[in-house]
Formats: structure tokens, sequence, C-alpha cells
């Protein structure tokens, strides 16, 4: 999915999803004031209903705003970020770092190509992320049964905007070896 088809999609949420729920919140909200005066059990049972959207369309907001982009990413790291991918996913994810914090454009490319990744496999799956890192490049080996998959296109256009590497070959225990290398400098 091209950066172009989530920025509609996510359009489209916020749209049909979260715009309606608040325009649905303000018609119900018009609809207590009225029944406030007449039947005021109405109203408080009128409103414990509205409070229930609200929080529906919070969550809306929150999970659209992780998709845009994850606030675990910033407060803990790519490492938890890629973990809650998975989980996200409901793919089984094993993730193995090396190092610190990296720029953020870079994590958040390689997170974003990642995501990418674990939403295409099938639930239950198995993945092991390796992350590595040296002064010049961080090093991302994604392993797993990856077959049908078509990784190279999956992933295409999102590691050039970050002048990075793709490979994609045959694991020696039978799965997939996608690897990525992001230039640090």
């Amino acid at each position: 999915m091209s950066a172009s088809d989530d920025r509609r999609r996510i359009e489209r949420a916020l749209h049909d999803g979260v715009q309606q729920d608040l325009v649905a919140v303000s018609v119900r909200l018009q609809l207590v004031r009225l029944l406030a005066a007449e039947d005021l059990p109405a109203a408080v049972a009128l409103l414990d209903e509205i409070g229930t959207d609200v929080r529906g369309a919070l969550e809306r907001v929150q999970s659209l705003a992780n998709e845009i982009y994850p606030s675990v990413l910033d407060a803990r790291g790519l490492p938890d970020a890629i973990r809650g991918a998975a989980s996200a996913a409901h793919v089984s994810a094993t993730v193995e770092a090396e190092g610190e914090r990296y720029p953020a454009d870079v994590e958040a490319g390689v997170y974003f190509c990642c995501r990418a990744l674990l939403q295409r496999l099938g639930a239950d799956a198995h993945v092991t992320f390796r992350i590595t890192a040296d002064e010049r490049a961080l090093r991302v080996e994604i392993a797993g049964d990856f077959a049908g998959l078509d990784a190279q296109g999956l992933l295409q256009g999102r590691p050039e905007i970050l002048s990075g590497a793709l490979s994609v070959d045959p694991a020696p225990d039978g799965d997939t070896l996608v690897a990525l290398t992001v230039p640090l400098l």
C-alpha cells in the first residue's frame, strides 16, 4: 500500500468514522437538552449512551493517530513499536535489537516498512526481526515464512525515501530473509 493509499484510507476513516461519530453526538446532545426539561431520567440515560459513544470515537481517533505515527515509537523506540505492530497484526514476533535510539525519521521509515510487511502476513505467523547498527547504517533483517508474498513490491518505495537498500533472499532454514539497510548519516 502506497503512502498515497494510506492517506486516502485515513481521510476516509476520519470522514466516514470519526466525523460521523461527532455529528451523532451533537444531535444526541440536542435531544438531551429537550429531554432534560421533560424527562430527566431519560436524559440521564441518553447522556450515559453519549458517553459510551464519545469513548468509542476517542478510541478510533487514537487508533488513527497510531497509524499516522505510533506514540510507542517516540516513547520506547523501534523494537517496542515493532512488537506492538506485530501484536496488532496477530503475528508472533521475536525482536532482537542492539543499540539505542536512532534518528526519528529513520525509526519511522523502518517501522512503517516493518508494519506493512506484518499486515500482509496471516494471523499466527511467526517472524523474527534482528535490528543492528553501526555508525553508518541501521540494519533490519526479517526472517519468516513469506511464501507467495511479494516483499520487494510491498516495501518498494519506502526505503528509497530513506536512501536505503532492500534485499529479499531465501534463508538457510527455508524461510525468506528480508534485509533493510538504512543510512544513519
